[in-house]
């Protein structure tokens, strides 16, 4: 129609967020003025390696952790292989058990299916209706030969927060490795890690307004762990290849940036969280909403509804011609979506599992956004309802 403006409002931040201004200046800074590689001797490679450490050693400074404990990849999936491959093959002689929860991102489910074909064994933890894990279902899993517990700090589906510093303290007893994958906690969760009961821990550098393509994993001092990639000595030996001297730019101004700006953040997605809840039950009829996830351990920026009249991927089809982007935490297959194995391991009803949608916010949102995406949840809501 003449003079229609056409919205677009993307709520899809807990998959990747948008680059935030500053970070793309300090990456074209480097990728305009900085050329050398960082393993040169001469004075271009001086110079990137300078860069490279000024940023390591800010990105600690930020964690809590010693700037040596960080090694840089090219993502959370390759922090999460790096931390589960790497640790099971430097523990070989003390066995092949690993425990984890039935709810971890696929980065580690998949991998922990490779170790099986291994001849590894690994305990999947269940969780409650809310998605947490029973600290007792730990204590209880741990055997002689366990070599590894990895649980994630942040559900990246429904956004529940697990109790890692109590998992830790039962890791620490019992001299177990413990990883977190902490991808969608970091700008959402204050982390310290010299304060945390955690060996190893995954980053994301897209989760926090930085690019993709760069990720970050802390290896506690002390730890042992077999590199996956093989070549130079890069990253003290734990990481070879040469450095992405520009994505580390780009996350090491995105953490300058949450430093300045989490508290309030924190507090402007928890407000926006509830009032978008309330503006769905009001727009949609409050009995014809259920809210996914635990109702007080949860990240304010994820809010997992289910709509149990209408299926997830009808409702995605209709938010997505009306300007809006949201998702499922469905895998897609052949041009149809597949249950979340999230959803399915918290044993939700199956009209709830088959109609969840994953609404996620962040820099660039506003009140207006979300009041605007419940009209037409809404809107959509009773125009099925017609044709029913």
């Amino acid at each position: 129609m003449r003079g229609e403006v056409k919205v677009n409002i993307y709520l899809d931040h807990a998959a990747s967020t948008p680059v935030h201004p500053e970070v793309a200046t300090a990456m074209f800074e480097v990728m305009t003025g900085q050329f050398g590689n960082a393993s040169s001797v001469h004075a271009f490679g001086r110079a990137a390696k300078r860069s490279v450490s000024e940023a390591r050693d800010k990105m600690a400074a930020y964690l809590g952790s010693s700037p040596d404990e960080l090694v840089f990849t090219s993502g959370g999936t390759e922090s999460d292989n790096l931390a589960i491959f790497g640790t099971a093959a430097a523990a070989l002689d003390k066995g092949k058990h690993i425990i984890t929860s039935q709810i971890e991102h696929h980065a580690v489910l998949h991998a922990l299916a490779s170790l099986e074909k291994q001849g590894y064994e690994v305990t999947y933890l269940p969780v409650d209706s809310y998605g947490m894990i029973d600290i007792a279902d730990v204590e209880a899993a741990i055997r002689p030969d366990t070599v590894l517990i990895s649980i994630m700090y942040v559900n990246n589906e429904v956004g529940t927060v697990q109790n890692i510093e109590e998992i830790g303290k039962i890791a620490k007893a019992h001299d177990i490795p413990f990883h977190v994958d902490a991808v969608q906690a970091l700008g959402s969760i204050p982390i310290h890690l010299h304060q945390l009961p955690v060996d190893l821990m995954s980053f994301s550098a897209h989760k926090i307004n930085g690019p993709q393509g760069i990720g970050l994993l802390y290896v506690r001092k002390g730890m042992k762990l077999e590199p996956m990639a093989h070549g130079g000595l890069q990253e003290r030996k734990r990481r070879a290849g040469t450095e992405n001297m520009a994505g580390i730019a780009g996350f090491a101004k995105a953490m300058e940036l949450l430093e300045k700006t989490m508290g309030e953040r924190m507090l402007q997605d928890a407000a926006l969280r509830q009032f978008f809840i309330e503006e769905l039950q009001k727009e949609a009829g409050e009995n014809a909403v259920v809210v996914n996830g635990h109702p007080q351990q949860t990240v304010s920026h994820i809010v997992n509804v289910s709509f149990p009249e209408v299926k997830t991927e009808t409702m995605l089809m209709n938010l997505d011609v009306e300007g809006i982007a949201a998702a499922s935490g469905s895998a897609c297959t052949s041009g149809s979506l597949e249950r979340s194995h999230v959803l399915e391991a918290m044993n939700l009803p199956k009209e709830v599992m088959d109609s969840a949608i994953r609404f996620s916010f962040g820099l660039g949102n506003s009140k207006n956004d979300l009041e605007y995406t419940a009209k037409k949840v809404g809107t959509i809501l009773k125009r099925l309802r017609k044709r029913a």
